[in-house]
């Protein structure tokens, strides 16, 4: 299945299994709905949040597993976009801290994922973090845009054997290439790579996403794409580009406090994305040449044979002026218009009648 300097997957169908879904180039992409924070530490709000996202189609709910003093210093201060969606005079550690989850509430989550027949998922920040959720089971991870940076952490994660979905944000592609390398090196070729843009909301002119066709095209793997965008754009032009993930962040309310409500979809338009995320898969179809079948009954109507132009007599020589082409598609096919030319026409054909083969001699 490896081979080559990186250990890259061969270029033939990928697919990966988590659980019962199936992610891979023959199947639908696999829609994530990213909780993340925005539950607000609180398990009803969480419960209310994933029954939400199984209703909208979602097939995942990611969560954040970390607790805010293994995260950052004390005096960490907040990312830009952290300064105008939260209060700009608390610390990042007193924000984050009112955004843990409770680990005792972690089993009825799970367990309210599984009611709604959502997967749970979940990003580690910490060792402590990864033994943690592999406590409860889980069966497949997340790493964000941070660890791209961050092959050591990578690697340990890789060694729980379970397939990681690693967003991109802020990485060059020699820093994805490290995290690649180190996940084969610790014996995990379950990966599959998110183009993301690490910016809440991030600009369309930001996205970039042909840099995910590199992704797939420099490594062999799966790819999706993270959105932190306004819209639904960027999601369904990368679904034509192969996205096989799509993950958004999601919420029941853009007022709530907390840095990525205001940037989160509603069920409304989450709703909203997952329909357009199949629609535009439907438009892709296979990449056969091939006409489909309403195609095939319609050609009849709309294809045209050869026709006589005018009157044939018998014993004529036939010539661009005596055939031209109509409606409909039952007799000679137009492909073949040269073939009949320099024929003695065997028969009299009157003006507008569909030619046959047997109306005519061989070509003299």
């Amino acid at each position: 299945m490896v081979g080559g300097p990186l250990g890259r997957l061969s270029m033939s169908k990928k697919k990966i299994q988590i659980e019962q879904y199936i992610i891979g180039d023959d199947y639908p992409a696999f829609v994530i709905a990213e909780i993340g924070v925005n539950h607000n530490g609180d398990l009803q709000l969480a419960k209310d949040l994933i029954r939400e996202a199984a209703s909208c189609g979602a097939d995942c709910v990611k969560f954040q597993t970390f607790k805010a003093e293994r995260l950052v210093t004390a005096g960490a201060p907040k990312a830009a976009y952290q300064l105008k969606t939260t209060n700009q005079y608390e610390s990042q550690e007193t924000m984050l801290k009112k955004l843990e989850m409770n680990m005792d509430d972690y089993r009825e989550i799970i367990d309210c994922c599984k009611e709604n027949n959502v997967l749970f998922m979940s990003t580690p920040y910490n060792i402590e973090d990864v033994i943690f959720l592999e406590s409860l089971g889980v069966s497949v991870y997340k790493l964000a845009s941070i660890h791209a940076a961050e092959p050591w952490f990578a690697s340990y994660v890789a060694q729980t054997g379970k397939p990681i979905i690693l967003s991109t944000g802020m990485a060059s592609l020699i820093e994805v290439e490290a995290i690649v390398n180190a996940v084969y090196k610790a014996g995990n070729e379950q990966i599959i790579l998110l183009q993301c843009t690490s910016n809440y909301p991030s600009k369309q002119e930001d996205t970039n996403l042909l840099a995910m066709k590199t992704l797939s095209d420099k490594f062999g793997l799966l790819v999706g794409y993270s959105d932190h965008t306004d819209d639904d754009i960027a999601c369904i032009v990368s679904i034509g580009l192969g996205a096989k993930v799509i993950e958004k962040h999601f919420t029941v309310n853009k007022n709530l406090e907390g840095p990525d409500q205001s940037t989160s979809a509603m069920p409304i338009e989450f709703k909203g994305l997952v329909k357009a995320i199949r629609s535009a898969e439907l438009v892709l179809g296979s990449s056969i040449k091939q006409p489909c079948a309403i195609e095939k009954k319609n050609m009849v109507g709309m294809r045209r044979s050869i026709v006589a132009k005018k009157n044939i007599k018998k014993g004529e020589l036939i010539d661009e002026t005596l055939i031209t082409f109509k409606r409909p598609a039952t007799g000679i096919k137009p492909m073949y218009f040269k073939d009949l030319i320099g024929r003695i026409a065997i028969r009299d054909i009157a003006l507008d009648e569909l030619v046959e083969w047997k109306d005519f001699s061989k070509k003299v």
